[in-house]
């Protein structure tokens, strides 16, 4: 794993996404980001919502160390599913054309697992946002590959990318599509403590 500084920090992030630290920045959060290592492959005996769970948790459990245990550590776990399918990142461009032709007209949920780790204890809850996707022409399917902006992204697709021009509309919380859904870490770090919540406004 990485760590961007050596120093103590206010917040861990446990993860490589640029969207989430992305999204931590723009309400006043700088995390130390550590990358976890962890197999994020479903167990056939696991439902949709045990499998965000697990991975999600997991998350955060590999990059904790003892020096962390005052210091929240977030992790989080985003996946597509269409029919009861879930539909992870695609590893190439076949694939990717694969996935989005099963979005293409017609409606998935976007969930994410979001954890705080914080003085031994696990802190634990999920957002589902509904997305719906317009049809996907076959030359538009063509164009949006040329630009290989489903790279690294769940569901081939970045509601903030330029796959946003198939989405007709969505239910709930747009923040959760783009992998971290706001509100409900604020709402979970409100329990947790003011002292942390402090944080996101004044820096100290």
């Amino acid at each position: 794993m990485n760590a961007s500084n050596s120093s103590t920090p206010r917040f861990i992030l446990a993860s490589s996404s640029p969207r989430r630290k992305e999204l931590l920045k723009m309400v006043g959060i700088e995390p130390l980001i550590l990358i976890p290592d962890v197999d994020e492959t479903k167990h056939a005996s696991e439902t949709i919502e045990e499998f965000v769970r697990r991975v999600t948790i997991a998350k955060g459990r590999a990059v904790y160390r003892g020096e962390f245990f005052h210091v929240p550590v977030i992790s989080s776990d985003t996946i597509v599913v269409c029919e009861g399918r879930v539909i992870g990142k695609p590893v190439d461009r076949r694939e990717a054309g694969e996935f989005l032709e099963i979005l293409s007209n017609n409606e998935h949920d976007v969930m994410t697992g979001v954890s705080i780790l914080f003085e031994g204890k696990v802190h634990y809850e999920y957002a589902r946002t509904r997305v719906y996707f317009s049809e996907i022409t076959s030359l538009e399917l063509e164009y949006y590959l040329d630009t290989e902006d489903y790279m690294d992204k769940a569901g081939a697709y970045a509601i903030q990318g330029q796959a946003a021009l198939f989405i007709k509309k969505i239910e709930g919380c747009f923040f959760n599509v783009m992998g971290f859904p706001l509100n409900l870490f604020y709402s979970m770090l409100k329990k947790i403590g003011p002292p942390h919540c402090v944080h996101l406004y004044n820096g100290k």
